[in-house]
């Protein structure tokens, strides 16, 4: 072989094995969290399982070389600081996906995700996002709180309920699903009291729950988060309220115990979307390993299942050669029982439905610790879809 032809051959050689290196890239994700907000007590679990999430992902280099860039900032649970972050993405950091937050702001982005084609997954529940048709970019990992509230009224229901009331703050994270509860509450044959609001930083419910307790119902369901659920758990047990709760997916974790003490022993049951921090199913290991041995709620684990959920997503996305908004968004519906190692049910995700499952586990609180009580599931019925 002569001398040049050699060279050349080497020099090839080299290209080839340097190319996969050159073409590595660091994809960027948006990141909208509440930090110090009115939700921040649940919110800052969640941002902290997510930055851990983009960690554990990179080190595990399931994206053949290129490198999650998650850019997280508080927007402290207000609208128009979000929409300022999302337009920040677009046009400066050019992501094609972002992990949100809530409610108000998830639906405020919902024109804007749709126009750009950007994928919006979220930690806002609400049944409202999971109709294509209307929301093709918006995906999130939790039993939607629609079906959330339809399993608790089957549950009430099932604990010789006869009567209900629906507790929430004025805010569409706590309105958005109770058209939902109220409607399969009748169907359950179930009267229904007067709604009270408390907000999601109360620190008394008091003049609420004297109304309620005029109704005495057997059951309320509460839409708040952990420390006003605990405000309404404890004034409930100084008013002598027979009342039993039950609790959306952002009320009830491990720190309520110690929030409302013995006023949720026996009376508080919240709907577990995840597994909580630490508990005994395949995937929590590497949860727990990427906290670095501290102790988080539950909702650390929400977000580390929806980075788990958007880089499969990605893995399918570059595999087709589709890694863009787009992409993304068919790979994702190309999920069917994808295993989250028990820290959700199985997740599927279709063209026609965005629902990821319709199955959690009811919990309860005993010794001063949450247990499950028991596993749910709602049927997958189409015409509950977008509600």
């Amino acid at each position: 072989m002569s001398r040049k032809i050699l060279v050349t051959a080497l020099a090839l050689t080299l290209c080839l094995a340097l190319a996969p290196l050159a073409m590595a890239k660091d994809i960027k994700v948006g990141g909208i969290f509440d930090i110090t907000g009115p939700t921040s007590a649940v919110g800052k679990d969640y941002a902290a399982g997510a930055v851990a999430g983009e960690k554990y992902w990179n080190k595990k280099n399931v994206l053949g070389g290129d490198m999650l860039k998650l850019i997280p900032n508080d927007y402290a649970y207000k609208i128009p600081q979000a929409v300022t972050l999302y337009k920040k993405y677009k046009s400066v950091d050019r992501v094609f996906v972002i992990q949100g937050w809530g409610t108000g702001d998830t639906n405020a982005l919902r024109p804007l995700v749709n126009k750009d084609k950007i994928v919006y997954l979220s930690a806002s529940y609400d049944g409202n996002l999971t109709n294509p048709k209307k929301n093709p970019y918006n995906f999130f990992i939790g039993t939607s709180y629609s079906t959330c509230i339809r399993l608790a009224m089957v549950y009430a229901k099932e604990n010789g309920a006869k009567k209900m009331v629906f507790i929430y703050p004025d805010h569409p994270y706590g309105k958005n699903p109770i058209p939902a509860g109220k409607d399969f509450a009748k169907k359950q044959g179930l009267q229904i009291g007067p709604d009270q609001i408390v907000g999601l930083r109360a620190i008394d419910a008091t003049s609420q729950l004297l109304a309620m307790k005029k109704y005495n119902p057997d059951f309320a369901w509460i839409g708040g988060t952990t420390p006003s659920t605990a405000v309404i758990l404890k004034d409930a047990a100084k008013l002598g309220l027979k009342t039993k709760f039950v609790i959306n997916p952002w009320g009830f974790d491990e720190n309520l115990p110690r929030l409302a003490g013995k006023a949720a022993e026996g009376r508080a049951f919240g709907l577990l979307v995840v597994a909580p921090f630490g508990a005994n199913v395949p995937g929590m290991k590497d949860v727990v390993a990427s906290a670095g041995g501290k102790n988080y709620t539950l909702h650390y684990v929400k977000s580390w299942v929806s980075m788990m959920v958007m880089v499969e997503g990605m893995g399918r996305a570059k595999r087709a050669g589709k890694l863009n908004g787009p992409g993304l968004k068919a790979a994702l519906e190309t999920l069917k029982d994808f295993g989250t190692g028990g820290l959700t049910a199985p997740i599927t995700f279709t063209p026609t439905d965005h629902r990821p499952n319709t199955s959690c586990a009811i919990g309860g609180v005993k010794g001063g610790k949450i247990y499950i009580e028991k596993n749910v599931t709602f049927p997958r019925m189409p015409e509950y879809i977008g509600w």
